[in-house]
């Protein structure tokens, strides 16, 4: 009798404790996922992958980053690019720093399955965090402004002789109408000043090596972003084999440097490349594996954008005369303070700030590297949401230069927003920021600034009219910006 008392008061006990046990399983589990962001599952790879290429085409990349945050109510949210399934962390200025600032500590680079098939030792350096940061900060060291301004001069009077040689010839008169295609001249001419001051080559001495060369790099570019297919045909195809026979090139130049040294005694480190084989006698874990892998990058590294950038310049200079001679005017008084044959100086860069400017404000409304990646390298709470450890991450530049909270009426060009103290800390972000900021930016400035010095004393240039058949131009992102037509203008002499 006493057991059936006691039977009849623990039945309903244990049932109302499993029923809050099991509610709490349930609401653990339901609170769980909804610490974790919302967004598109795996299975929706090729409709966010086809909906970002889609905005990119349409010229305004981050249309699909806005579309998201409004769709989920967040800026923080997961999709399916490039054949991964990610988090977009980085559209906003806290969510950049937070990136920016946990380098090497609760992230490490990543990179998209189709950049790791064109280049396997960035694979290695992905799983090998120790690896990627030796390799930045030997990148840094090639690239600080201590040794990229020695190159100044070099840059100057091949940029000199790539007017005299590439776009002089033409120049428009009252009888001739001639239209250039600028954005072909410009990829030529920063990939000819890549390969003298990282490999030694001059551009009048072995022009058709460098146009072969440069044509693999281009293939190459192309399949950067392309969907993660190595079969036969594909875009990723031809870049995996156009980017072997460009490390056979340069290892060919690396081995030729070798024996040059040897046979003329210790050569002057004129270039990266001679540079790196000092290097590699004073450090084994430099091997020519490893000078190949390097050059290769930092190639790629200043000549994927600064076509580009070069090109837009002169585009938004096409469209707003009074930012163009105010450009002159400064540019203008900073040759009337030098001699006619003397080349440009570390002193003459620096009062070129209305320029700099200028292309500030080019890099923000159509920036050259509109996404980023990262990867979770241990398990990490941001903003409320839970991100697991492996977790691959999205930062956008394009996002973000495009946020009316950072930058007012955002898609009008106005350069005055980098005067003074220019915009807020993680909203201008087109070189990255924190130990991730790129390490050729200084190179890149130089490059630029040189260009504009030439190219606005020399010509005057305008937009054909459009027609039904030839269509005003258009900027899209493939993945990179780029005018539909390579930027087509008739140029003039000053007079």
């Amino acid at each position: 009798m006493m057991i059936f008392a006691y039977s009849f008061i623990l039945v309903p006990i244990v049932f109302f404790v499993s029923l809050y046990s099991l509610n709490l399983i349930f609401y653990s589990s339901r609170k769980e996922r909804q610490q974790h962001p919302l967004g598109s599952s795996s299975w929706s790879v090729i409709s966010e992958t086809t909906a970002y290429i889609r905005a990119s085409l349409d010229g305004v990349p981050e249309k699909f980053f806005f579309d998201r945050f409004r769709r989920y109510s967040s800026q923080v949210f997961k999709t399916s690019l490039f054949g991964e399934t990610v988090v977009v962390i980085g559209v906003t200025a806290p969510g950049n720093k937070f990136l920016f600032s946990n380098e090497y500590k609760l992230i490490n680079t990543w990179f998209p399955k189709s950049i790791l098939e064109i280049f396997p030792f960035a694979k290695q350096n992905v799983g090998n965090p120790a690896g990627h940061k030796s390799l930045r900060k030997l990148y840094s060291q090639l690239l600080n402004p201590e040794s990229v301004h020695k190159y100044i001069g070099i840059m100057d009077s091949m940029t000199t002789q790539h007017f005299v040689t590439d776009w002089d010839r033409n120049v428009n008169t009252d009888e001739v109408t001639i239209t250039t295609t600028v954005h072909p001249l410009l990829k030529k001419h920063s990939f000819a000043i890549a390969c003298r001051l990282f490999l030694g080559i001059e551009y009048h001495q072995e022009a058709g090596r460098i146009h072969e060369l440069h044509k693999l790099f281009c293939i190459v570019m192309s399949g950067f972003l392309s969907l993660p297919i190595n079969l036969p045909g594909t875009q990723l195809s031809r870049a995996v084999k156009s980017s072997k026979l460009i490390r056979q090139e340069i290892q060919r130049a690396v081995r030729q440097r070798k024996i040059d040294m040897v046979s003329l005694g210790e050569a002057p480190m004129q270039d990266m490349l001679s540079r790196l084989i000092t290097l590699s006698k004073e450090n084994s874990d430099i091997d020519e594996t490893y000078i190949v892998e390097l050059i290769v990058g930092i190639i790629f590294g200043g000549i994927t954008s600064m076509g580009v950038v070069l090109t837009l310049v002169m585009n938004y200079l096409s469209d707003f005369p009074d930012v163009y001679n105010e450009v002159l005017k400064e540019q203008m008084e900073v040759a009337s303070s030098k001699g006619t044959r003397d080349l440009l100086n570390w002193d003459d860069i620096q009062k070129m700030k209305y320029s700099w400017n200028v292309v500030r404000e080019v890099m923000r409304v159509a920036t050259p590297s509109p996404v980023g990646f990262k990867r979770a390298s241990t398990n990490f709470w941001y903003d409320g949401y839970f991100i697991p450890k492996g977790r691959k991450l999205v930062w956008s530049s394009a996002a973000t230069h495009m946020n009316p909270d950072y930058f007012p009426d955002p898609k009008k060009f106005d350069p005055s927003r980098f005067e003074g103290d220019g915009p807020a800390p993680y909203t201008f972000i087109p070189f990255g920021g924190g130990p991730s900021l790129c390490p050729g930016q200084e190179y890149a400035r130089l490059e630029i600034l040189v260009f504009l010095h030439h190219v606005v004393r020399r010509y005057k240039w305008e937009k054909p009219m459009p027609t039904d058949d030839n269509r005003e131009e258009k900027i899209v992102f493939k993945p990179y910006p780029l005018l539909t037509k390579g930027l087509a203008i008739h140029i003039r002499p000053h007079l």
